[in-house]
């Protein structure tokens, strides 16, 4: 299992923001340079977070990103399924799957993905960007 660098730096970014919150809009660069992400990267990552409801964005000379909730009610877990849709994505344990798989009735290993799926998801899902700063 990997951990994509898009994982990672949008969590980075996120326990920024978290550690930020009440202060007002944060410029992405602020962002970049203290977590030693890529400005253009991070750019990138923004996008998702906001079209996933977690960031919210403001325009103008004061303007920047912030948490659209509190950091005590965004988890790990919703950042890594804004960024990549699905925590571990596996095509028999994805949450939301289109394709089944043809050999689901028969696999041997599926249950051992399913527990590593809900542990995973366990894990990610209890820990809130609060517990990060």
């Amino acid at each position: 299992m990997r951990i994509s660098a898009r994982e990672l730096y949008g969590l980075r970014a996120m326990s920024e923001f978290a550690r930020l919150f009440g202060q007002g809009p944060v410029s992405l660069a602020e962002v970049a340079r203290n977590q030693g992400i890529s400005q253009n990267y991070l750019e990138q990552i923004a996008i998702a977070l906001r079209r996933a409801g977690l960031l919210c964005s403001q325009r103008g000379a004061r303007g920047g990103y912030y948490l659209s909730r509190t950091p005590q009610t965004i988890t790990a877990g919703d950042v890594i399924r804004a960024l990549e849709g699905s925590i571990l994505p596996i095509q028999c344990t994805v949450e939301h799957r289109c394709v089944p798989c043809l050999r689901e009735e028969e696999c041997s290993t599926r249950g051992v993905w399913q527990q590593v799926r809900d542990r995973l998801v366990e894990v990610l899902d209890s820990i809130t960007l609060a517990e990060l700063q």
